[in-house]
């Protein structure tokens, strides 16, 4: 078993993982795009899509590379790294995207955010997937002696994006969905999330 082998069951069943649905960012300050974000998804836009690949590049890292410069590069994203942390309960695969507050790039360490590419488009897999990957999360960070709580993650289209945030055995969905076609708003969810996180006065981000 994989991350995206993950049914809600398995969730619930093996990690005792709740799940219910509330507002996440009620009062999210909308953040105007950059021009070279908003030239950078046209050009992705325009030239089309033939893979979930191509829709991570073309969409969903510009997003990534315009949150990361507005916070100074304080955080580090991995794209495309291992999270195997425990092979045998199947928290093992690649992660799409992770957010960690370590500089260190040639592996994941203490990982604070998890991003899922939804699979042939359906989010709701994507979620549960995404989910997996949080509890793989916090069980490396609590063995790196960094339990940072809550985590978020999100599932996403590239189109659509769904946020999630867990903490304790609770997974909260957000009762929102982002689109891309609403970027300023998009870009207040990421901000929150990176603003919350912050908070919680862990060292700073580097991913």
């Amino acid at each position: 078993m994989a991350y995206s082998d993950f049914t809600l069951y398995d969730l619930r069943q093996q990690f005792g993982a709740h799940f219910r649905a509330e507002m996440l960012f009620p009062n999210v300050a909308p953040i105007q795009p950059s021009d070279w974000l908003q030239q950078a998804l046209k050009m992705g836009e325009g030239i089309g899509f033939n893979s979930e690949k191509s829709r991570s590049e073309r969409l969903v890292t510009p997003v990534l590379l315009e949150l990361c410069e507005r916070n100074n590069r304080s955080f580090s994203i991995y794209s495309g790294m291992n999270l195997d942390v425990d092979p045998a309960r199947g928290l093992r695969g690649e992660c799409d995207f992770i957010f960690s507050y370590s500089r260190i790039q040639d592996f994941v360490t203490a990982p604070i955010f998890c991003i899922a590419e939804a699979k042939k488009q359906d989010l709701e897999l994507g979620t549960l997937q995404c989910a997996a990957q949080l509890i793989a999360a916090r069980r490396l960070n609590e063995f790196e002696g960094n339990p940072t709580q809550p985590l978020y993650g999100c599932s996403t289209t590239g189109v659509e994006w769904r946020f999630l945030k867990y903490e304790g055995t609770e997974f909260v969905l957000d009762e929102n969905r982002y689109y891309l076609a609403q970027l300023p708003a998009l870009l207040g969810a990421l901000q929150a999330i990176v603003d919350a996180t912050k908070a919680k006065d862990i060292p700073s981000l580097s991913r």
